[in-house]
């Protein structure tokens, strides 16, 4: 068996019959971790990042991988939604979350349970401008449900648009 692959001094494989496989590198060098810190700089989100090592330095890495590897350069990925120049300007907190698990400031306040009831993804409660309060799930088909309060209550349409906000920013946490 020893006879069917060997090794040579290039780092190959070759084959019984003179081929020669090449060992691709699982990792990038120095040289390319810089050029991949310079793209995370200029703003390349993740999975993009992931295609351009594959196509320009021919390594194969997860999106996990890569993941990985931007916290081990100490690098922070931008928010596509937001400019650079904002970012550093910035001087609120990054998460809305308020006391761990509400959000909100304005009209509407929205809080998100820590323990979520069986065939649920998330729960909570709102309490929309005008007092009225109502507990919310999202079942696994993201379908929204509301209950409690008073029956056949309408929030305005300037609540219910802030509710939207505010439980996507809940739901979404903190961006990597």
């Amino acid at each position: 068996m020893n006879d069917e692959i060997s090794s040579n001094s290039t780092g190959g494989l070759e084959t019984p019959g003179g081929e020669k496989n090449e060992v691709k590198p699982s990792e990038p060098t120095q040289e390319q971790k810089l050029e991949i810190a310079k793209w995370v700089t200029d703003g390349m989100g993740l999975s993009d990042v992931q295609k351009k090592i594959n196509t320009d330095f021919g390594i194969v890495l997860t999106y996990i991988d890569v993941r990985f590897l931007v916290d081990d350069l100490d690098l922070t990925l931008l928010d596509p939604q937001q400019p650079a120049s904002q970012e550093k300007n910035e001087t609120a907190p990054a998460n809305p979350l308020v006391d761990g698990n509400s959000v909100g400031g304005g009209g509407v306040q929205v809080e998100v349970d820590g323990v979520t009831p069986p065939g649920a993804m998330a729960s909570g409660s709102v309490v929309f401008s005008d007092g009225e309060s109502k507990k919310w799930t999202v079942d696994q088909f993201g379908r929204l449900a509301m209950t409690g309060g008073t029956p056949d209550y309408k929030p305005s349409d300037q609540d219910v648009m802030e509710f939207q906000q505010q439980l996507e920013q809940s739901l979404r946490g903190p961006s990597l």
